[in-house]
């Protein structure tokens, strides 16, 4: 078989081709940042839980104030493109203020947490457009395989980012390897102005133009089920995210380049959970996959509560976790990412993907300020419990839902038109 017939057929259509590129190189930027900037709030200016607690929900709560406003927004934009280079252009720029203050000596806890605000917001501007920039590259039927790359991607981001940055911090300090993920954004940037897809037509703005895509969600009886899944999770998750850094390094000792290591070993997992998934979807079929992925992404996280004792069995403990959790979440991710897609209306994909993210992402905030106050009052260790366990029971949604009988994706949502 000659070297092209292996590339996925996505791979060898050059918008779909640059497009995946930059969202690639963006990725691992995003994971060298999820590491630097907790370790320059806890090593160098010595944030305790409650900091680290408000450091995530600065950087989250643009989800939930902002994703409606701009998913209404974007439906009403003819060039949703372009708003996204500039939001990639404004999220380097911002980044790279903070190795700039490091410098200068004047880094604080209140320049990370409105830099963090900043991203955030800019983020969900990129994705509620980013939304509608996909269905314009892929056809209905070939969501999974995009999904796979694009999955496949992010299970490359787990293996390089986190090393890279464990790296790079003990070299260079975490101020100044922010600087690697402002480049990401640049080439992000780069990539998607190298590209022309035809884009939808902007949606008119009529009698309930804003809450259309909510009131949607709310109707639709898969996407809700869906959303209050994925919702429970957030909240659980980000509980525990929000202190697994300060639990790695302060209550079970580990380094910055042990901690990046560890992350890092997840996407050994999420690469076989990303290549698995396309044959798990077609022998199981779209719904089974996502109730067993949910359950295969979030078991495994109890394991990092349960970890203690001599550091390498520590260690090993978290490189389970991770390596399980992570295949299990490419395999929740790539059917119910491809599931959502297919079901939402073209007309208002960016108005649904705002409410998606308000329901949902919205959640993470309230998470962050759970898991930074239980934290501070019980401690570490028995707040990641709370966090693991509450993942774990997320699937109680699903169950009753029409999720488990779907087979295969929908083929007419694409054509529906939905009146505001």
């Amino acid at each position: 078989m000659k070297l092209r017939e292996r590339i996925p057929g996505l791979l060898r259509e050059r918008s779909f081709r640059r497009y995946w590129t930059g969202q690639t190189v963006s990725l691992i930027g995003d994971e060298i940042s999820l590491i630097a900037i907790p370790l320059a709030a806890v090593l160098v200016l010595g944030a305790d839980a409650a900091e680290m607690g408000w450091l995530k929900v600065a950087g989250l709560l643009p989800t939930l104030l902002l994703s409606l406003p701009l998913g209404a927004w974007a439906d009403r934009q003819a060039r949703r493109r372009r708003a996204m280079i500039a939001a990639d252009l404004a999220r380097a720029a911002l980044v790279l203020t903070l190795p700039l203050a490091y410098l200068l000596d004047a880094l604080t806890l209140g320049q990370l947490y409105a830099i963090a605000f900043g991203v955030g917001a800019l983020t969900v501007l990129f994705d509620v457009c980013n939304a509608t920039l996909f269905v314009s590259l892929v056809e209905t039927e070939r969501y999974v395989q995009a999904n796979s790359l694009l999955s496949g991607s992010r299970s490359m981001s787990w293996l390089a980012g986190p090393g890279i940055g464990g790296v790079l911090v003990q070299v260079l300090t975490a101020p100044f390897t922010l600087v690697a993920d402002a480049l990401t954004y640049l080439v992000s940037a780069r990539q998607l102005a190298s590209i022309k897809p035809v884009e939808p037509q902007p949606e008119p703005v009529t009698k309930g133009h804003f809450t259309a895509g909510l009131r949607w969600v709310v109707k639709e009886p898969t996407m809700r089920a869906l959303f209050a899944w994925s919702g429970t999770i957030q909240f659980f998750n980000f509980m525990f995210h929000t202190l697994f850094v300060l639990y790695a390094t302060v209550e079970l000792g580990l380094s910055a380049g042990v901690l990046g290591a560890v992350l890092g070993s997840g996407a050994v997992g999420g690469l076989l959970g990303a290549a698995s998934s396309g044959w798990l979807v077609r022998r199981f079929g779209i719904g089974a996959s996502v109730v067993g992925g949910s359950l295969g992404f979030t078991v495994p996280l109890l394991l990092i509560p349960l970890a203690h004792g001599p550091l390498p069995l520590v260690v090993g403990t978290l490189f389970a976790a991770e390596f399980l959790s992570c295949a299990g979440v490419m395999v929740v991710d790539i059917p119910a990412a491809s599931l959502q897609t297919a079901l939402i209306p073209r007309a208002i994909r960016s108005r649904v993907m705002g409410a998606y993210r308000t329901l949902n992402h919205g959640f993470r905030p309230l998470g962050a300020l759970a898991g930074g106050a239980l934290g501070t009052v019980i401690g570490l260790r028995p707040t990641l419990w709370i966090g693991t366990a509450g993942a774990v029971l997320a699937v109680l949604w699903l169950l009753p839902s029409p999720v488990p009988g779907i087979r295969e994706l929908p083929q007419s949502a694409e054509q529906d038109t939905v009146a505001a």
